[in-house]
């Protein structure tokens, strides 16, 4: 088997939970950038399921390597799921995430703590040259907070308000947010499938 796995990303944050998350794994993980790859994937999928697994599939059969890719993004109740899988192009890919923070808190002006629940949610998917496709899925459920905090995420954590912990997702150190976010549910059981695998 190939020693090597690629994820399909170019987000140098995601890259950094993901190799923290899958370091026990005997085989180099590299990002998109790291193999030399160039790739406009189309994600026209209906559910971060289909997405992730398009995306996985496309360079697997540009590379013929073990290829992991995920889609994830945050559900907003009260926005009808909005972002959801646009959650990355939410008033366009540019845009940076202070803006769309800032929309997304605007738009829950005067919206109730109760009414404010949100998820994050996060698929992986992993296409094998065998042609065989598995996925895991994880989840974090929280509420959107009223302002934006934190420094230590990326994307919409500093929005992301956990009741329990008293802080966003952003304001966690390093390794208690791979325990409790989505992706790293997710990636822990994609990690056990693997280990079986490689």
């Amino acid at each position: 088997m190939s020693k090597r796995i690629i994820f399909a990303t170019g987000n140098q944050g995601k890259m950094k939970e993901i190799k923290m998350i899958l370091a026990d794994l005997d085989v180099q993980v590299v990002s998109l950038k790291e193999a030399g790859i160039e790739a406009d994937i189309v994600e026209d999928g209906a559910t971060f399921q289909e997405n992730a697994v398009i995306k996985a599939k496309t360079i697997m059969e540009m590379t013929g390597d073990i290829v992991l890719a995920d889609d994830s993004g945050l559900e907003i109740d009260y926005l009808n799921k909005e972002p959801g899988i646009y959650s990355a192009r939410y008033m366009g890919e540019d845009t940076s995430y202070d803006i769309k923070n800032n929309n997304l808190i605007g738009r829950l002006n005067g919206v109730p703590d109760e009414k404010r629940t949100a998820r994050f949610v996060c698929v992986i998917a992993a296409a094998f040259p065998n042609g065989e496709i598995l996925t895991t899925e994880g989840t974090i459920e929280g509420m959107i907070g009223y302002e934006i905090k934190g420094s230590n995420g990326f994307g919409y954590d500093p929005i992301f308000y956990l009741p329990q912990y008293k802080c966003t997702t952003a304001e966690l150190d390093m390794e208690l947010k791979n325990e409790l976010s989505h992706r790293g549910k997710a990636l822990r059981a994609m990690k056990e499938q693997l280990k079986n695998k490689i």
